[in-house]
């Protein structure tokens, strides 16, 4: 029988701080083997086979159908089915035989093992082969509380993703959105949160007051929003794990579109002041605002480039909605939106390459792209009402909120990047106005 090699810890692995206990990651080296080239577009799933991982009480066969069920949600691997499987009883400590799996054509192979220890923690384990080249490509190993079974299997995901692609992956990630029910002409709406597959939704705020435009912060597990809270629109900040809560600022007149900059410490807006609005940005430490634009027009959502350097937004100082850059400071505005109909809800992509849209012409809203000069517009996927896209941490995906004509409410949907496999995202309700999470820590 063989045994697992001692397993190093690499400096990329994360160790993930939970709320009930640590999650510690460690790896082999692996030389380049099987990958997908994800930069050619539309691209043939990967065939790849995911038997239940080994363990004493079922949490093994749940923790890897989260793991299948990511990687084949994301478009790029086709999960064999478990009926056609030679090898029904894996044993993770010895070699397979590749036999068995390259006459199902599974290019992968990954295989896995739940344990309890003694202090009640599990241990997570699994190794990542090449069936064809008979080589092992990856194995790590991970302790948490038994709560968190999740996170492990979307951990577990993200590395084979990664190694795979050779990109990061996004499904340790959570999705805030607007949680809405009730008829439309009563619509009740509140806070929620939840992994990125829909799973673990908790709600963050009652259904009193009206609720809009959620957002990450990129370093903290915080989000900005905007509430009608006795009538009165203000901005704030809501810590998700203490539920502590404090008001951004008191405005004159209404506030838009709150959004944190990359670097956690300031928060851009739109302020109304008669019948226009600018953006203003505040310091978080110090709670001053600096206006950067000064127009009679209405000048709304903001979303700074990666770098913190420019910045994204809408106004209809032409006459009606299109999108502009201007540099951090306010100066160099610059229209980069000139095709048809109207351009709104603009957001930077994570990797600084393009900007997601929300579209509206001929009586149509659809979700699209275009580089950051406004050059290479394409639109992913055109409806009744698509809007508000949100960018998954590793910019391949993007999720917005979509009503169909005669439907009782709108429903999130993802769709990647090549604008291809849009797919429904379940919540409770109706749901809206979704933010995408960084990679959770």
């Amino acid at each position: 029988m063989k045994t697992f090699p001692r397993l190093r810890i690499l400096p990329i692995l994360r160790i993930l701080s939970v709320l009930a206990g640590m999650v510690c990651a460690f790896s082999t080296p692996a030389m380049a083997l099987v990958e997908i080239n994800i930069n050619k577009g539309n691209v043939a799933p990967m065939p790849i086979a995911i038997p239940d991982f080994v363990s004493k009480n079922g949490v093994g066969a749940q923790i890897s159908a989260v793991v299948e069920a990511d990687l084949k949600r994301s478009g790029l691997f086709a999960p064999v089915n478990h009926a056609a499987f030679i090898d029904k009883n894996i044993n993770p400590d010895q070699q397979p035989n590749m036999q068995n799996w390259t006459v199902l054509n599974a290019q992968a192979l990954v295989v896995g093992r739940i344990n309890q220890e003694p202090d009640g923690r599990l241990r997570a384990e699994f190794r990542l082969w090449d069936t064809y080249a008979g080589k092992q490509m990856s194995g790590q190993q991970f302790y948490t509380q038994p709560e968190n079974w999740r996170r492990v299997a979307h951990i577990i995901a993200d590395a084979i993703y990664e190694r795979i692609t050779g990109e990061k992956g996004y499904f340790d990630t959570r999705i805030v959105f607007v949680s809405e029910s009730g008829t439309k002409l009563a619509r009740k709406q509140q806070l929620a949160i939840m992994d990125q597959d829909g799973a673990n939704v908790r709600m963050l705020t009652n259904n009193a007051n009206i609720v809009l435009t959620p957002r990450f912060s990129p370093n903290r597990q915080e989000i900005t929003y905007m509430s009608f809270e006795g009538n009165q629109p203000r901005v704030y900040m809501l810590q998700l794990e203490t539920g502590q809560r404090e008001v951004v600022g008191n405005f004159p007149g209404m506030t838009f579109a709150p959004r944190f900059s990359p670097d956690g410490q300031r928060v851009i807006m739109s302020l109304q002041e008669g019948g226009n609005a600018n953006i203003y940005t505040m310091d978080l430490r110090s709670r001053t605002t600096t206006r950067l634009t000064s127009t009679a027009a209405i000048d709304t959502s903001p979303s700074y480039s990666p770098d913190g350097k420019r910045i994204v937004f809408e106004s209809d100082r032409g006459g009606r909605q299109q999108l502009y850059v201007m540099n951090s400071d306010g100066s160099g505005q610059t229209r980069i939106s000139f095709g048809e109909g109207s351009y709104s809800t603009p957001v930077w992509s994570p990797r600084g390459d393009l900007i997601a849209f929300t579209k509206q012409a001929g009586g149509k809203f659809s979700i699209g792209v275009m580089k950051t000069d406004g050059s290479g517009e394409r639109l992913l996927t055109t409806g009744f009402h698509n809007e508000g896209p949100t960018w998954a941490p590793n910019g391949r995906v993007i999720m917005y909120f979509a009503d169909s004509a005669g439907s009782g409410g709108p429903q999130l949907h993802s769709i990647d990047l090549s604008g291809y496999n849009e797919q429904i995202i379940k919540t409770p309700g109706y749901a809206s106005d979704p933010a995408w999470s960084p990679l959770l820590e």
